[in-house]
């Protein structure tokens, strides 16, 4: 084998299995909707692409199956890209959500807070997209206006949090980009899909008095809560301009760009074009689709191919092997 060959075999995107997490708060649309196969019930959330402890995904085709991607990625780093600043370590996680009840009120710390008081963790921005919300739906993002940490606490213990939070209507396609220190919730009958900092810090603020799967109150974290939490009033939520840029085959637009990720949406529709649309990464950086709606295959050059569908997420390594997309499909694509 050649050694360019040798390194189009190597860097050939592949597709991952997720982990499930199995949350009071969590319904059945992940496995109903996106076939995703986790008998858990509820399951509340999916780990589409993901090598945090807490919930690592796996390789589901091609020369790494079976293997995990924090494995993967610790023995081939340059599959990260040139731009990284880690360690064989992947930045970001993408996560599907099916939140059937209100999720508890809470606050992610900033990268400066988990460093010093979280033994070096990294903090949790997060970007909300979507994918589908009930009539009445909702998603708090901040304060309605700024408060004292000593009043926000009176007003936890009394149950009066709520009217001090921004809540705003959830409808399918918008976006929400929940910085770290943003009070926040995601309600009750949102679907959305995360894509967020590579970790699992949530300081639990308010919980609604609920009961654990054992029947005793969830642990709330309040005391780093409030020292974690912008306590100012926050701007409220507005979509952002988003201009569809159109090729033959597909269409994409950008949802966010910040320093931890860059997020678009891509539409593929190749049912009448003759021409296959053209997608790989070049050597700076990874990328992941998340299929998201529709289904299609991705061909490589030397004739292999990747079925996917609604719900399957596919890693590109830097550097990666040229594909060819077909299909009618909706995804995001993601780059850290």
């Amino acid at each position: 084998m050649t050694n360019k060959n040798f390194l189009l075999n190597l860097n050939k995107p592949f597709l991952l299995k997720p982990c499930g997490k199995d949350y009071l708060w969590g319904g059945t649309r992940l496995n109903n909707d996106f076939s995703k196969g986790i008998p858990m019930d509820p399951l509340a959330e999916t780990w589409e692409c993901s090598t945090h402890p807490n919930g690592r995904c796996f390789i589901a085709s091609g020369s790494f199956l079976g293997q995990s991607l924090a494995d993967v990625l610790k023995r081939h780093p340059d599959f990260l890209g040139t731009g990284s600043k880690t360690d064989g370590e992947l930045p970001i996680l993408i996560k599907l959500i099916d939140a059937r009840k209100d999720l508890s009120i809470q606050v992610h710390p900033d990268d400066d807070f988990a460093e010093k008081y979280e033994n070096g963790q990294l903090g949790k921005t997060e970007l909300w997209y979507v994918l589908d919300a009930g009539k009445d739906a909702s998603v708090i993002c901040g304060l309605r206006h700024t408060v004292e940490k000593e009043e926000l606490r009176r007003s936890i213990q009394d149950g009066s949090i709520e009217k001090y939070l921004q809540k705003v209507k959830a409808e399918k396609d918008d976006v929400f980009y929940i910085e770290a220190g943003m009070i926040h919730a995601i309600g009750a009958d949102v679907l959305i899909a995360e894509i967020q900092e590579n970790s699992d810090l949530t300081y639990r603020l308010y919980d609604y008095g609920r009961l654990d799967q054992n029947g005793e109150s969830r642990k709330l974290d309040i005391d780093k809560a409030l020292e974690a939490a912008v306590l100012r009033k926050s701007d409220e939520p507005k979509q952002p301009l988003r201009v569809l840029k159109y090729r033959q085959g597909c269409a994409r637009e950008l949802l966010c760009r910040c320093k931890y990720f860059e997020v678009y949406r891509m539409l593929l529709n190749t049912e009448r074009c003759r021409n296959l649309v053209e997608y790989w990464t070049d050597e700076t950086s990874f990328r992941v689709l998340l299929c998201v709606d529709g289904c299609g295959s991705m061909r490589m050059e030397d004739g292999d191919s990747i079925c996917f569908f609604k719900g399957d997420c596919i890693f590109f390594p830097a550097g990666s092997a040229r594909t060819r997309l077909h299909g009618k499909a909706q995804f995001l694509d993601v780059r850290g």
